[in-house]
């Protein structure tokens, strides 16, 4: 046998005993295998997606709530009620009211161990008493923590022990075409899974938050499901769901849910401060197409301010109506988008450099920012 042959013959025997080992140790019940781990297995094989999500789905679905929400709400009186009244008083009433306990429904997420739930602000609005049931059966009357309207957030706290964890996703990964999976309760009948895929990312005016950086879905939202998670194939939750887009009032496969990384952060100041802060520039602009401004001969692009709140920041540092602002701190504008997230991204008493154009002259000037005037809920 040659020099060639001896170290095949080796190596082959050498493979037959690590095999022989293996499976001594299997049948021994010494090596397991999971469902996981040949669904791992198969996908480095095939390179296809494996064909359940039960793992993911069982490492988030724990964490993701129902919440049984009671408020008071103003409904216009009977109209019988109203013809009596008229009678009575011998004049014409105005719209009169009777206020009413309503009952309703929305999912929320247990994004912290210490019991803090995250949910939609439009869930728990005006909300008299919140009741939080777990999936295991508990269930517990949530305290509210604090709500942050412009990106229709909420915090709640619930005092029960050994809650599940979730996972937090690193949204840099995240692409379009990744397979998602909504979980939540929808229309009162459990606990739902749905699939679909992240259609697009960074979608703004869709809705009436202020500061919107949507992730769009297909995966089936529907009312109920406001609140709940929405997580990527390793059970990693990459954002809260909270709204669809429709005509109809029905699922159309458009649905939107605000990323992970933004509400951390809300949830991060809401804990510790009982709300956001952010930056203020007390100014009021729309969008200004680039062809309409090249069409007078700019050729620039920017935001046009419409209008200028009195005593505000950008007042006190000399902005006008009918300024077109083209860069703050040398970074380009290009919609009204950008200009919030800066100005939110700030902290009250930073200085940012503001440029742009003022009757087709440029003008530079420097703003002290001030914290934004808390919405009511």
């Amino acid at each position: 046998m040659n020099k060639n042959g001896t170290i095949q013959y080796i190596l082959l025997w050498t493979l037959i005993g690590i095999l022989t080992g293996l499976a001594v140790l299997f049948v021994q019940g010494k090596i397991v295998i999971t469902d996981s781990d040949w669904s791992i297995f198969g996908k480095s094989l095939s390179g296809r997606l494996p064909s359940s999500f039960s793992d993911a789905v069982s490492k988030t679905a724990p964490a993701v709530v129902s919440l049984q929400v009671q408020s008071l709400i103003e409904v216009p009186i009977k109209e019988n009620a109203r013809r009596q009244l008229e009678q009575a008083f011998g004049k014409h009433l105005p719209n009169l009211t009777q206020t009413k306990r309503h009952n309703s429904s929305g999912s929320g997420v247990i994004l912290d161990t210490r019991g803090y739930v995250i949910t939609n602000h439009h869930v728990i609005a005006k909300a008299e008493r919140v009741m939080v049931f777990l999936n295991d059966g508990r269930s517990a009357e949530a305290k509210l923590v604090g709500t942050d309207p412009d990106t229709d957030l909420a915090v709640l706290k619930i005092e029960l022990d050994k809650l599940p964890e979730v996972k937090i996703a690193n949204l840099k990964k995240l692409k379009i075409g990744d397979v998602v999976l909504a979980i939540g309760y929808p229309f009162r009948i459990g606990q739902t899974v749905t699939q679909g895929i992240i259609s697009a990312t960074g979608r703004n005016q869709v809705s009436q938050n202020t500061y919107e950086n949507f992730l769009q879905t297909d995966a089936a939202i529907n009312p109920g499901n406001s609140g709940g998670s929405l997580i990527n194939t390793e059970g990693e939750i990459v954002g809260i769901n909270s709204l669809i887009y429709t005509e109809t009032g029905n699922f159309n496969g458009i649905g939107f849910a605000i990323p992970i990384d933004l509400v951390s952060d809300v949830m991060k100041q809401i804990t510790e401060n009982g709300y956001v802060i952010r930056g203020w520039l007390g100014v009021e602009g729309q969008n200004v197409p680039l062809q309409t401004l090249q069409s007078i001969d700019l050729q620039v692009q920017g935001v046009l301010i419409t209008g200028v709140d009195e005593g505000g920041p950008g007042n006190q540092a000399g902005l006008e109506i009918g300024d077109i602002i083209t860069h703050i701190n040398q970074t380009e504008i290009k919609n009204t988008a950008d200009i919030l997230d800066m100005i939110a991204a700030g902290r009250p008493g930073d200085n940012f450099r503001i440029d742009g154009l003022r009757e087709r002259q440029s003008f530079s000037v420097d703003a002290v920012l001030g914290q934004r005037p808390m919405r009511s809920l």
